[in-house]
């Protein structure tokens, strides 16, 4: 049985992904994750607030000692203690994981403005990353800005960072987009090799003891892969870039059914956050016994075999299904 798949480039050995999570900082964990058969690993994300955090501290220094006088040279901090702190730990981290893994490791930069911090995209290269997935968190509170604004800093975004790497670089993405088809393809013609669907965003809480707004941090279920497998589906056969889900992979089912849609591959973080690295031996145990049962041979002959240009019934991933789920309920 053939389990290869091909994500923006990159011949991986099955379709599942470790997804960009807290594991990252521990290559013991990475290499158990690998022996229980992830093909690939993207690491936890660089944030630009921390490499502008560790800029305003060098700043800090050079303007502190600017008005000294001259002679006073032991004022200067020495390289070392202006160095970007965050950003030298997470490429050594990833120097690391590269030598322990034969897998693919992809660097994740996540931000939102246009600035320095994209650089590090190309240091993350140089430091052996096999792609970039460039994760753009962002929630749009100022009133005045409009979704045509949003979506050019998007594509901004991108074209800084593909412009720096030779790598592939994947777009990872939330749904929340007036026309989500239209900007798929806009990232792909301005050279997203890949589109990572979707970001979970937190959403927070409120405590009405301290009355504080709190974060509010819950694993995901297999009911989530239903908002990716629909605009996976839709997209397949659309666009160039690769396609992977994310959020609400659970089971060997789930897999099956996102690579129906169109995916090229799969991402998984609280399966193996709640069950350890057997998590990906589990997925891959249920999807090779769904495939044998099925008389499947081969994950590319499953690929968008139930996507929206391929079933027999395309309205069924548009409104009709609405309408149609409405309209069963009985009292």
């Amino acid at each position: 049985m053939d389990l290869t798949t091909t994500y923006m480039g990159l011949k991986l050995k099955n379709p599942l992904i470790l997804s960009a999570s807290p594991l990252t900082a521990y290559v013991d964990k990475i290499k158990a994750v690998e022996d229980a058969g992830a093909a690939a690993v993207v690491m936890h994300s660089l944030f630009e607030e921390q490499i502008v955090h560790d800029q305003k501290e060098i700043d800090h220094f050079l303007m502190t000692t600017s008005h000294n006088y001259a002679e006073a040279l032991d004022y200067f901090p020495e390289p070392e203690e202006y160095r970007n702190i965050h950003a030298e730990e997470y490429l050594e981290q990833l120097r690391k994981l590269k030598e322990a893994v034969d897998i693919p490791v992809i660097g994740s930069l996540n931000g939102v403005s246009a600035g320095g911090w994209m650089k590090y995209a190309k240091e993350m290269e140089q430091a052996g990353a096999d792609a970039i997935e460039l994760n753009i968190y962002y929630i749009p509170t100022d009133p005045n800005l409009t979704c045509a604004d949003v979506e050019q800093m998007y594509i901004e975004d991108l074209k800084t960072v593909k412009e720096s790497v030779s790598i592939p670089v994947a777009m990872k993405l939330s749904p929340f987009f007036t026309a989500f088809g239209n900007m798929a393809k806009r990232l792909d013609e301005a050279g997203a090799d890949a589109l990572v669907l979707f970001n979970r965003f937190y959403q927070p809480d409120i405590d009405l003891e301290r009355l504080e707004v709190t974060p509010n941090l819950q694993f995901s279920t297999s009911y989530e892969i239903r908002l990716p497998l629909r605009w996976i589906a839709i997209l397949y056969g659309k666009i160039k870039a690769s396609l992977a889900a994310t959020s609400g992979v659970h089971s060997g089912e789930d897999v099956i059914k996102l690579i129906m849609a169109g995916a090229d591959a799969t991402m998984m973080t609280s399966a193996v956050l709640e069950h350890g690295p057997y998590a990906f031996e589990k997925v891959l145990k249920g999807m090779t016994r769904w495939m044998e049962e099925h008389e499947y041979e081969s994950v590319s002959q499953m690929k968008g075999s139930m996507s929206y240009q391929n079933v027999a019934e395309p309205a069924a991933y548009e409104r009709a299904n609405y309408i149609r789920m409405l309209q069963s309920f009985r009292f």
